[in-house]
């Protein structure tokens, strides 16, 4: 990164500190002890999950990977993942892409069979696969402290459609947005 680009970093992240620490005292642990988890491989835990799902439970899951920025953050939220019925344009799912190969994102596309991904957080690039790959679809996105937003919310589905219309400038969105978290 060149001298002039950390120099506008490090500016923009003084200006945001304001807003990082809002975030920070929103999604704090009220408990203040955290929560203990331990990190499996996904090649070795996501199979399972798809087993559960695929017998009519749910499952709730940590994200891990920056791909769903902003909606999701890595190792901060949690994913309620149930069996799906019919998937529409604008849900995130869980979805083996290729043998071994999960990936949480979002559908842009659906013809057909065939269904088009990508992260929120990516600014190119698409996933392909069947409804055959799907595992599950999210119906809960839970935040720290146990904070819950379901999937059909309204206000949260029409951020979802503002951000997809957004993509031409998403690079710069994105940029703004990690001044304003605390990594």
């Amino acid at each position: 990164m060149g001298l002039l680009k950390r120099i506008i970093f490090k500016i923009g992240r003084l200006l945001a500190t304001p807003w990082r620490r809002a975030k920070e005292r929103k999604y704090a642990d009220p408990s203040g002890e955290g929560v203990q988890r331990k990190e499996f491989q996904n090649d070795k835990f996501l199979p399972l999950v798809r087993h559960y799902i695929s017998q009519g439970e749910t499952a709730i899951i940590f994200v891990k990977g920056y791909s769903m920025r902003p909606f999701l953050e890595h190792l901060r939220d949690r994913v309620k993942l149930a069996p799906w019925k019919e998937l529409n344009v604008g849900d995130a799912i869980l979805a083996e892409i290729a043998p071994g190969h999960f990936v949480l994102h979002r559908i842009i596309e659906i013809d057909g069979k065939n269904i088009t991904l990508m992260g929120d957080g990516n600014i190119r690039g698409t996933e392909h696969c069947t409804f055959d790959n799907v595992c599950g679809v999210v119906t809960e996105y839970i935040r720290p402290a146990g904070h819950v937003l379901l999937a059909t919310d309204t206000k949260l589905q029409r951020r979802i459609r503002l951000w997809r219309r957004l993509l031409p400038i998403r690079r710069y969105l994105l940029f703004l947005y990690r001044l304003t978290i605390n990594e």
